[in-house]
């Protein structure tokens, strides 16, 4: 009996002379499996423990995480989480596998035969696990599509280093692809665009429009992470395509955690500064959101309403995230295309007729 363990886990037979197959892992965020405290405890255990998300001495922070945080915010993020759920599981959750089917259904009225699943970078549905689902059909080339517009070391880069990790327990890895950004891709910006004319249509046009983007670390973008100018690109190009002056939208960062500084202006002190100083009405939009989720039905929703409206302010306009939207999904099925450039999107004639051939051929063999 050998005393050596092969590094690699159990694979499907490998199939020489297998066509190439063509797959799309669309990959989000995470969350907990249900609201509960100890489902939110482990959802937080993994998140806040991967070093990409918080950058500060790793053996300090393990203390705090395990001896402060993981005692005391489960509860309390498991009850703002509870104000959100829906009967069928965290809207992001739902939201990230409807855009996955969308997706799939749309290449394919497109003509293209490509295989797409959804992943969570935390949590259940692990990238792991959906790429052995894919290498199990057959998939021999992925691609790593993020639900985030911008590039960030502690969204985008912790997607690539799970993906790593899997290759890294892997003997027979695919061909792989991974789109690092779509922050001013010309169909991304028009599909916000397009759900910022529809809120106005039913609601009015005002003069000011909040655009609210995901917060990191200041030093996050002294130490060369390119995020903050990807967002403020985005509010530009955004600005740009609805008209809007530079006095006629903010940019602002929410999600602040700890006591460090973060980028500015922070979303909530805007807004009480807002509600404060006599605007009555606002209208606020989250880009760096593809799926509505607690950072944007809870906190922007819930959370910075109350503080806008209890500052004087008289109306809150949310406007939600792009979700199933029509032109979101056709921008999303866009930017695939585009990054799918040069391979396989579907059985090419000859390769069909082999493998249908190879198939007879085994069928036959296993009747004698």
């Amino acid at each position: 009996m050998s005393l050596l363990r092969s590094p690699f886990a159990a694979e499907p037979p490998f199939a020489h002379g297998q066509p190439p197959r063509t797959a799309v892992l669309y990959c989000n965020l995470g969350t907990p499996d249900s609201p509960d405290a100890a489902d939110v405890r482990r959802f937080l255990a993994e998140f806040l423990g991967d070093p990409r998300v918080v950058e500060i001495p790793r053996l300090l922070w393990l203390l705090i995480l395990y001896g402060v945080i993981l005692r005391v915010r489960p509860a309390k993020s498991g009850a703002k989480y509870a104000t959100i759920w829906t009967p069928e599981g965290s809207p992001l959750k739902v939201w990230t596998e409807k855009q996955a089917q969308l997706l799939q259904s749309t290449l394919a009225e497109r003509g293209h035969d490509v295989q797409v699943r959804w992943a969570m970078r935390y949590g259940s549905n692990s990238i792991a696990s959906q790429l052995d689902a894919l290498k199990a059909g057959g998939a021999t080339r992925i691609l790593l599509l993020p639900a985030y517009p911008q590039y960030s070391a502690t969204t985008t880069a912790s997607l690539w280093d799970a993906v790593y990790q899997w290759t890294g327990k892997t003997r027979t890895i695919p061909e792989l692809r991974f789109v690092n950004h779509y922050h001013d891709d010309p169909r991304y910006i028009a599909a916000l665009a397009a759900s910022v004319r529809q809120h106005w249509q039913a609601n009015g046009r005002l003069d000011v429009l909040v655009m609210s983007f995901h917060g990191v670390p200041e030093r996050t973008l002294h130490l060369g992470d390119p995020y903050h100018c990807e967002c403020r690109k985005t509010a530009r190009l955004l600005a740009q395509a609805l008209d809007l002056s530079k006095e006629q939208f903010k940019v602002t960062f929410q999600s602040r955690l700890g006591r460090a500084k973060w980028l500015e202006p922070y979303t909530e002190p805007t807004l009480i500064s807002m509600g404060q100083a006599g605007v009555k009405r606002v209208d606020l939009i989250c880009p760096a959101f593809t799926s509505d989720c607690l950072e944007t039905l809870e906190e922007i929703n819930q959370e910075a309403r109350a503080a806008f409206l209890t500052a004087g302010g008289q109306e809150f306009h949310y406007i939600a995230c792009l979700n199933d939207q029509a032109d979101w999904i056709g921008a999303l099925a866009g930017i695939t295309e585009q990054q799918l450039q040069g391979w396989p999107t579907r059985l090419a004639p000859d390769l069909a007729a082999l493998t249908t051939s190879r198939e007879n051929a085994l069928a036959l063999g296993a009747g004698h």
